[in-house]
C-alpha cells in the first residue's frame, strides 16, 4: 500500500480532506492525549497556511500544519500520526516535506519534549525554556533560515 503525498492551502481544500484531517488532530489531540482545547484555532484559513498530509488506500494517516508567522518565519505544528501508521517512519517523512516547503527561510516549533531529539535530527535546536500546556510538556524550537546557495 503506496503512501501518498498531499499540499493544499485552505481553500484548496475539499469539505471531505478537512474533515478527516481535523478528525485525525482531535483523535490524538483531545481525545488520546486528554487535552480539551480548542482545536479550531482560526489560523488553518489564513492564506499563507499549507496543509501536508500523507493517505495510505485514501485514509489520512499523517498530518501537519505550516503557518507563515507575522515576523516572516514559518511555524509547523499539529504533527500527528494516526495510532494504527506509527512506527514506519511518517513523522519523519511528513517533516522532510515540509522542511523542503519552507527552503531556506527560518522554521520554529513547539516540541513536545518528548519528541525533542526527532525534532533536532531535521536540524531544530531548542531556543527556550521548556513549558507545560494542557498537562503535556512542551520545548520550544528553532531551525535557522539557509543563505541563499
Amino acid at each position: 500500500m503506496p503512501i501518498e503525498s498531499h499540499v493544499a492551502s485552505f481553500v484548496e481544500l475539499d469539505a471531505r480532506t478537512f474533515h478527516d484531517l481535523l478528525r485525525l488532530r482531535i483523535d490524538v489531540f483531545v481525545v488520546e492525549q486528554a487535552c480539551p482545547y480548542p482545536e479550531l484555532d482560526g489560523r488553518d484559513v489564513e492564506p499563507g497556511t499549507r496543509h501536508l498530509w500523507l493517505t495510505r488506500d485514501g485514509a489520512v494517516v499523517a498530518y501537519l500544519r505550516i503557518l507563515a508567522d507575522p515576523d516572516g518565519v514559518d511555524r509547523i505544528g499539529r504533527v500527528v500520526v494516526a495510532p494504527a501508521a506509527r512506527g514506519g517512519g511518517l513523522a519523519g517523512r511528513l517533516m522532510t516535506e515540509a522542511l523542503a516547503l519552507v527552503g531556506d527561510r527560518p522554521c520554529v516549533l513547539e516540541a513536545q519534549t518528548h519528541l525533542v531529539d526527532f525534532y533536532a535530527g531535521h536540524g531544530f535546536a531548542i531556543s527556550g525554556p521548556g513549558y507545560v500546556e494542557d498537562g503535556i510538556p512542551h520545548t520550544p524550537m528553532s531551525r535557522a533560515g539557509r543563505p541563499p546557495a
